[in-house]
């Protein structure tokens, strides 16, 4: 194998059936062949912040505009902690403030949702994994068992006291949220609080987001190794693959199985670090790894003519 990464023996093709992948063309053309194709059955995605930014929601981490650079208002220990259990239970303020900033109800979806239930439609989508909290893809009408929401969403909420937990709307919340502010007369801040409606409980409801200190929804581990092996194609679109363990899912994929990452910079490629993992693109041994480096505003125009007429007009 190239450069000095190299993958265990177990998992290596034969060049015969690495040529029957994309036949080493590692093109969006050839991609885009491939899922008209009888060999693209299931398609799964993984998709981030990114395919929700041109809806206004800012991603996390993108210098300058990202949500954790944007909240010294709040004088927080460290920008993290808006979503750490921990610190919600001790001021939940800083979060509810910024929830009513980021109600599903404020934004509609993007090309890459209407891309995604697009895919769905033509029968095609196997699952979406999505680390977006907005809830977008439901908005977008994609059905739920589609769907694996890795990191929680606005979609549910609960009541945080461990003796309480009773389980709320999306609806409920939002209303309660919306109708809780008050302003404070000495610095005319406002400050916002959902409470549980369980009589003597007071607890503070949160949306079934999940927070540092918090499991990931269990319905992730249940799926994600089947989804994977048995996906024809993998989409990864709009993240940086830096958060564990929904960047561990691209590993997971067959050695056979196509992967295109659609993003603004290239991401989550195989170096000496990685034990063999991660994306090869411009690497010699490249069989199967393709890149279209855009905005996802504009996916529906970069997948090119082939995947658009496909999906269109079959």
């Amino acid at each position: 194998m190239g450069n000095g990464v190299s993958l265990p023996e177990a998992e290596k093709l034969t060049e015969e059936e690495e040529r029957a992948v994309l036949d080493y063309e590692c093109s969006i053309e050839a991609i885009a062949n491939f899922i008209a194709s009888d060999r693209c059955q299931k398609i799964v995605l993984m998709t981030g912040a990114g395919v929700s930014v041109s809806a206004g929601i800012p991603d996390f981490r993108t210098p300058g505009t990202g949500l954790y650079d944007n909240l010294q208002k709040y004088n927080l220990p460290k920008p993290e902690a808006i979503f750490d259990i921990h610190f919600f239970r001790q001021d939940p303020r800083p979060f509810y403030d910024l929830a009513r900033d980021l109600l599903p109800a404020n934004y509609t979806p993007t090309a890459a949702h209407l891309f995604v239930r697009l895919l769905e439609k033509k029968g095609l989508l196997h699952r979406c994994y999505t680390q977006n909290i907005d809830t977008l893809e439901r908005r977008a009408g994609i059905n739920p068992e589609l769907l694996v929401e890795a990191h929680g969403s606005f979609g549910s909420a609960h009541c945080t006291r461990e003796e309480c937990k009773k389980a709320f709307s999306q609806a409920y919340f939002s209303e309660q949220l919306l109708a809780s502010g008050k302003r404070d007369e000495a610095t005319g801040e406002m400050s916002y609080c959902v409470l549980c409606d369980v009589e003597g409980c007071g607890g503070f409801v949160k949306p079934d987001i999940t927070f540092f200190g918090e499991p990931l929804p269990s319905r992730f581990f249940e799926l994600r190794e089947r989804d994977m092996e048995s996906a024809d194609l993998c989409i990864v679109i709009g993240t940086s693959l830096q958060v564990a363990p929904f960047c561990h899912l691209l590993h997971m994929t067959k050695p056979s199985t196509p992967r295109l990452l659609i993003n603004l910079e290239r991401v989550g490629a195989v170096d000496r670090m990685s034990n063999g993992n991660g994306f090869l693109f411009d690497r010699p041994n490249n069989y199967r790894d393709v890149e279209l480096l855009s905005t996802c505003k504009h996916l529906h125009t970069h997948t090119h003519i082939h995947i658009r007429t496909y999906t269109y007009n079959n």
